[in-house]
């Protein structure tokens, strides 16, 4: 084969990037593109129900194996993406968006197409999108193509930010050297400045050294670029107090020694907030500042020794270091900070297990009861996706086995997220390991948002737990605002009839009201293999909410309020 089609070279180099699912819709722009998926052996076309669910299934793909690819067509497809994208833009997830354009003789004579404004500017969507991307490529020529293609592949995977990729319809049939897949794209970082890695690393070590009373704080970016190694290393040879953000939440085995516990500003437990307040020195691992991530930004700390790592820069205190990444920084770090630690002796870490206090079998089911006892059902290598809203706050309180893998989209914070990231952490799940756990928390209200991805997990016989949190509405948003107000209300739905509607065959639908219920259902051995796909009703108080999250939405109302 000494030729391919560009498509197929395409597909083949998201192939070699262990991108095997490919998510999104067909359009008329980008039938013939998609036809190439079949030409490439492991890779499947995902078929989503729309766009947006599709954007939202890449990104939760790309969490769980650092990139992913979806595919609209040109303006209406591409569009219905954006809210999605925009999400893995603040969040920092690695999406590939390719985009089926018009050919490129269609464009320059300005053509009055459907999909078009009508005015015939053909790039007025791509620099829509170009506001929330890492980089931006639309192929014009085909002698350049393959080259423009692996570089918005590398941008995607090391970046970890969504990049934009038109291919013109009249492109993708012709023909490219298949000798250029013989040599695998370089995704090998750029080095830092030798000088400024160095200076920085000398500054931290000194600091390491007179630190008495130092914690470390693992956020969001120490797991979206790939630093959970360096981090639990930097933990083992410092024996450091350790801590996650709500967004950081499994960036750390919390079955290791030194974990302390969920920092949240003031919505944290008393002694972790102690802990990580009075602290000496912060060695902070890619922090995302957000609202809901710091308890509207809440954080207080007592010292100016705070270092903080970033995916493209590094923070010593007052002083900036522009490029100074920080898997490159830690590595250095690591192979001389034990000396430096030396002199620190260990004090004892908060160890934050609750436990329900024992209730009789018929107690109505309360959220603080529910993340309580999740924590003894969850099992090593477990994916579990929480909406935004009550159990995106309740999750914090639960106690993650090693190696579980947290998704919840804080910071953009977008309703019905979650269960598009669902069925993509699924097949991604099931790509890596067939027996992987992959479990849904999401509310009544957010799920009505995106329910019809439920169809395309039935489709390819993926098995997610779906446990669906019936507190009759919008919870959150009548603790902010509104709690009896009308908007807050949704039409209340036969949650039960879901999985048959979408045409399950083998699957289970159960309703549960009380803890005796739950008990029994985690209890169950069967139920804790992931054998077939079930939805888990699970009936709430309306105004129930993780403590945190009342703390929260009081704080965020009171903000609003000041504000306006």
């Amino acid at each position: 084969m000494s030729e391919i089609t560009l498509g197929r070279y395409l597909f083949e180099r998201l192939k070699q990037v262990q991108v095997q699912t490919i998510f999104g819709l067909p359009g008329d722009f980008n039938l013939s593109l998609l036809d190439k998926i079949y030409e490439v052996p492991g890779l499947r076309w995902a078929g989503n129900a729309n766009e947006l669910n599709a954007a939202y299934a890449a990104d939760g793909y790309a969490r769980v194996k650092g990139m992913s690819c979806i595919v609209t067509t040109f303006g209406v497809g591409e569009l219905s993406a954006l809210n999605g994208i925009a999400g893995s833009y603040a969040e920092h997830v690695g999406v590939l968006h390719v985009v089926g354009v018009p050919s490129v003789s269609s464009q320059a004579q300005q053509l009055l197409l459907h999909h078009t404004l009508g005015n015939g500017d053909f790039t007025v969507f791509h620099r829509m999108s170009s506001e929330i991307s890492e980089t931006t490529a639309v192929i014009t020529d085909i002698k350049d193509a393959p080259k423009e293609i692996d570089r918005c592949i590398k941008v995607t995977y090391s970046k970890q930010r969504p990049v934009y990729l038109g291919l013109p319809a009249n492109l993708v049939d012709l023909k490219v050297s298949a000798s250029l897949l013989d040599t695998p794209i370089d995704l090998s970082m750029t080095p830092n400045d030798a000088d400024a890695e160095d200076e920085v690393v000398e500054t931290v070590l000194a600091m390491v050294s007179k630190a008495k009373n130092p914690v470390i704080l693992a956020d969001a970016c120490c797991t979206r670029h790939d630093v959970k190694r360096e981090t639990k290393k930097l933990i083992d040879l410092t024996q450091f107090p350790a801590f996650v953000t709500p967004m950081g939440k499994g960036s750390i085995d919390e079955d290791h020694p030194r974990f302390g516990g969920v920092y949240v500003g003031t919505l944290s437990d008393p002694e972790v907030k102690e802990a990580v307040e009075s602290a000496d020195l912060v060695l902070s691992v890619g922090a995302l500042l957000s609202d809901f991530n710091t308890g509207s930004f809440s954080y207080s700390y007592k010292t100016k020794n705070i270092v903080e790592f970033h995916s493209d820069y590094t923070k010593v205190r007052n002083a900036t270091f522009p490029g100074v990444q920080m898997k490159l920084v830690l590595q250095k770090l690591l192979s001389k900070v034990s000396d430096a630690a030396s002199g620190y002796k260990p004090v004892p870490v908060p160890k934050g297990t609750r436990s329900n206090p024992g209730v009789e079998s018929s107690t109505p089911l309360k959220q603080e009861w529910i993340w309580n006892h999740i924590s003894d059902w969850l099992e090593e290598g477990d994916v579990v996706i929480t909406e935004t809203g009550t159990s995106a706050f309740g999750i914090n309180q639960s106690r993650f086995p090693n190696s579980t893998y947290g998704i919840s989209q804080v910071l953009w914070g977008s309703i019905g997220y979650s269960v598009g990231s669902c069925l993509g952490a699924a097949f991604a799940a099931e790509e890596l390991d067939k027996n992987r756990r992959v479990i849904l928390f999401v509310g009544d209200g957010s799920l009505q948002l995106t329910v019809q991805e439920i169809s395309t997990m039935v489709r390819w016989g993926l098995k997610p737990y779906l446990f669906v949190l019936n507190n009759d509405g919008y919870t959150i948003e009548r603790l902010i605002h509104g709690e009896t107000a009308q908007y807050n209300d949704v039409q209340p739905w036969l949650h039960l009839n879901l999985l048959p509607t979408f045409g399950a065959k083998d699957y289970d639908s159960i309703r549960i009201s009380t803890t005796g219920e739950f008990l029994k259902l985690t209890e169950d051995q069967a139920f804790s293999r992931n054998s077939k796909i079930r939805l888990i009703e699970v009936m709430l108080p309306v105004m129930d909410a993780p403590s945190t999250l009342v703390k929260q939405a009081q704080l965020t109302a009171a903000t609003n309020a000041k504000q306006g």
